[in-house]
């Protein structure tokens, strides 16, 4: 069990002495909702809290979630575009070069797979289509074939398109944004006091540097993280922190699923519990931003997986890289049953597909209107 930490008592209200009770924690986020920016010290003790204070701090946490984003969940479904044949040595990834795991390896998909995938994220009720390839970066080549792709996703779909293809350049990232991908994920992974420790082929700093690029031609950015690769708890408030620094819209949390094959096969030092606080730091951290609840956490999260979006707003649909996820199906009960709500078609060119599919004018429609097929009844969408 871990070791319980008090905040300063200038933190908490005075009533709760040494103790971080409900009323702390709720009071914590009650400030963080009015401006307060979330300090190292609070950070920390969100992640060293007792067992026993777990709902507290989950409770504080779906305060904050709750009063930006509500019930809503964002649903995000990701097409493997390149698979392998990766020459950085990232410890914890089956595509890297010092890895021996058995995965599909292939180069870039042509327009049709990519069509395809489109296609099933909108079966699958996502809100945003992500493209990755493996690869220390894109050729020219390669960043002109995904933003044709992406215009005639726009065109067809209207799906919000989030890139992910490794490290760009000022120019590839100019292109990205005006064939119209919306956003471009590319994580930091860990902090930087740690970032050696699972990569020597690039840096911590060829990372922020892609963010800014990404930033200066005018798109949002993606970045997260994975947790459980044996950093230390300072490293994941340095993150949380960079994080919000930077601004990004969307963080994705990520919790390792130690494939064979890799460096880090032997590490499942994760319990449910420990990644539930770590997804309670970054919201408090970052109360407007996006949080995702992604890789791995199936894996880690168990029995406790639906009690992730108390403090995420978002996850991915059905499968991941090279790891499958749990079927689609049960990520709409699991929605479902929370009394939360799936939301698609939050902007005008999915509004427009929508109603061309159904022969209707096309027009917005309005807050918590049912506007799927109706197969599942937590999907709605808002104007």
């Amino acid at each position: 069990m871990s070791v319980g930490v008090s905040l300063p008592a200038s933190s908490v209200d005075r009533k709760a002495e040494d103790s971080l009770g409900e009323f702390c924690w709720s009071e914590l986020a009650d400030r963080v909702i009015a401006g307060h920016q979330l300090t190292r010290e609070e950070g920390l003790a969100i992640l060293a809290s007792k067992d026993e204070e777990l709902l507290d701090v989950l409770g504080a946490a779906y305060k904050v979630r709750r009063k930006h984003f509500g019930r809503k969940v964002h649903l995000y479904f990701l097409k493997n575009a390149k698979s392998g044949l990766c020459p950085e040595d990232c410890g914890y990834c089956s595509q890297s070069k010092v890895a021996e795991s058995e995965i599909p390896k292939y180069a870039m998909l042509n327009e049709a797979k990519l069509m395809e995938g489109a296609a099933r994220a909108v079966e699958a009720s996502a809100r945003t289509y992500c493209i990755v390839a493996s690869g220390r970066g894109p050729s020219n080549r390669e960043v002109n074939h995904v933003a044709s792709v992406a215009k005639k996703i726009k065109e067809t779909y209207g799906l919000h398109i989030c890139c992910c293809l490794g490290l760009l350049s000022p120019d590839q990232a100019k292109t990205l944004a005006e064939a119209g991908v919306d956003r471009i994920n590319h994580n930091l992974n860990t902090g930087r006091n740690f970032y050696d420790k699972i990569c020597t082929t690039h840096t911590y700093d060829d990372r922020l540097e892609t963010l800014r690029v990404v930033r200066e031609a005018g798109m949002e950015l993606c970045s997260g993280l994975i947790v459980g690769m044996g950093e230390t708890q300072n490293d994941l408030v340095d993150v949380a922190f960079e994080l919000r620094d930077l601004g990004v819209e969307s963080i994705p949390v990520n919790f390792l699923h130690a494939i064979d094959g890799t460096p880090l096969e032997r590490k499942a030092d994760l319990d449910p519990r420990q990644c539930l606080r770590a997804l309670c730091l970054f919201r408090l951290a970052n109360p407007t931003v996006e949080i995702r609840v992604s890789g791995g956490r199936e894996v880690n999260l168990r029995s406790m997986q639906a009690m992730s979006l108390y403090a995420a707003n978002s996850m991915f649909v059905s499968d991941y890289l090279t790891t499958k996820g749990q079927p689609a199906e049960d990520d709409f009960k699991m929605v479902q049953d929370l009394g939360m709500e799936v939301v698609i078609g939050d902007h005008e060119a999915y509004l427009a597909w929508k109603a061309a599919q159904s022969g209707e004018p096309s027009q917005g429609c309005g807050t918590n209107s049912v506007c799927g097929s109706g197969s599942h009844a937590a999907t709605t969408c808002h104007g």
